[in-house]
């Protein structure tokens, strides 16, 4: 009897403590600086910078993000990586997109990348992607084209000032 005592005690004791510690953390999530916009061509190095973008969004998401993503115009066999991109994507569009699916699209080529938004979303049914979120990074112009190709589809559109 003693020995349960003694360790509803300690119980006790402990909890608050353990109790702060969770609520600091995200205080400290919070305050974390923002990547730099990437300069390269490399998806690795843009991959901090997204994660930055993204998680804000995540909320309702099933399942890991698909994350659609261009080099620049001048990178090496450039059109023969943006027809594997936008048939990627007619193909992921066509398999169909459930509620909790997130679509993100970035790139340095952000004129490249929203031509192919728009030829792979005119095949989508309107009103078939409800609870389907897309997030554009990008210049607000090319997202107002971002939104009038998507939203159609139902999808929740997010977009995300690259900056």
């Amino acid at each position: 009897m003693n020995i349960v005592f003694r360790l509803l005690v300690i119980a006790s004791l402990v909890l608050p403590f353990a109790a702060c510690k969770k609520e600091e953390a995200p205080q400290q999530n919070e305050a974390k600086v923002a990547p730099p916009l990437p300069t390269s061509s490399e998806q690795k190095d843009w991959k901090p910078y997204l994660e930055y973008k993204i998680t804000p969004h995540m909320g309702g998401i099933t399942s890991s993000p698909y994350v659609y993503f261009l080099p620049n115009t001048d990178a090496e066999d450039f059109e023969g990586k943006y027809q594997r991109q936008l048939e990627k994507l007619q193909a992921d569009l066509g398999r169909g997109m459930t509620e909790g699916v997130m679509l993100v699209f970035a790139s340095p080529a952000q004129e490249k990348e929203v031509e192919m938004i728009e030829t792979a979303f005119k095949q989508v049914q309107p009103g078939t992607m409800k609870g389907v979120k897309v997030v554009f990074i990008g210049t607000p112009i090319l997202g107002e084209r971002v939104k009038v190709a998507v939203e159609p589809a139902g999808v929740t559109y997010i977009f995300e000032e690259a900056k």
